[in-house]
């Protein structure tokens, strides 16, 4: 089964805010962690200030998926509720890769997104201004493993 295949169908059962018992580890050693108390948690989806690539002196608010607690902030990856599939080999001749995501609380219009895989983003602890919602847990992991291919 594909990794296309496989993220098809836990995003056809998957809710983007249920809290999960216990920690689970991704394959690349990202542990999925999301609690409920305003802090931004590995699984979490928060919104913040990312910059343009092209001109980092600007950017604008977006979602972002959280990997993982470092250096006093966090990793973590953008979504973007635009569909990249249409041109995903103009995409990835630019060296940028999608994953789709699903549906979730960190879109109010409850948008299909897609996360970039191949731009890890430090957030500092003043950039993260609120939590948006949990990716599924198994969704999470393959994101990671999905992402590190992409290092």
């Amino acid at each position: 089964m594909s990794l296309r295949s496989r993220v098809a169908g836990l995003l056809s059962r998957a809710t983007s805010s249920s809290p999960v018992s216990a920690p689970v580890p991704s394959d690349a050693g990202a542990t999925y962690a999301p609690e409920r108390d305003g802090e931004p948690d590995p699984g979490e989806v928060v919104w913040a200030w990312v910059p343009y690539e092209d001109d980092p002196s600007q950017g604008k608010d977006r979602p972002v998926l959280v990997l993982e607690e470092r250096d006093g902030g966090w990793t973590g990856l953008m979504l973007s509720s635009q569909d990249h599939d249409r041109d995903a080999a103009d995409e990835a001749r630019f060296g940028r890769y999608w994953m789709d995501v699903g549906t979730g609380g960190w879109d109010s219009q409850r948008r299909p997104s897609e996360v970039r895989l191949d731009r890890r983003i430090l957030l500092e602890r003043h950039a993260v201004r609120r939590e948006g919602a949990a990716l599924d847990p198994e969704v999470f992991a393959a994101v990671v493993a999905a992402a590190d291919a992409h290092r």
